[in-house]
């Protein structure tokens, strides 16, 4: 692994632990995610890296998301990031609290 890939790795993963621990500010209530990617614009996280920690954090099972409007659970790749909320799932509660781990979030 070269340095730039290293770089990346470090970034991606510091990236997907901002977002995870924002979203667990208000752990038992749903967090807009538009509101989420201000908050972490100031870690200096762009709109990709939003995306793509959101992704990551939905696939692995630590994020949980719905539709602000409709309340219903939706697929992250099928809609807009501004129009869903988020929550953490037990097992992204367990990966914050240190009972799991994952190489690619900074807890």
């Amino acid at each position: 692994m070269d340095n730039k890939q290293i770089i990346e790795k470090a970034v991606c993963r510091n990236n997907n632990g901002a977002v995870l621990r924002t979203i667990n500010v208000l752990r038992k209530s749903y967090n807009r995610l538009k509101v989420v990617r201000e908050a972490v614009n100031g870690c200096g996280i762009s709109e990709g890296e939003f995306v793509d920690a959101v992704n990551y954090l939905d696939l692995a099972d630590y994020i949980t998301l719905r539709h602000i409007a409709l309340k219903k659970p939706v697929v992250f790749a099928d809609a807009d990031y501004n129009e869903l909320e988020a929550k953490l799932t037990a097992k992204g509660i367990s990966l914050l609290a240190g009972v799991i781990a994952d190489p690619l979030v900074e807890v």
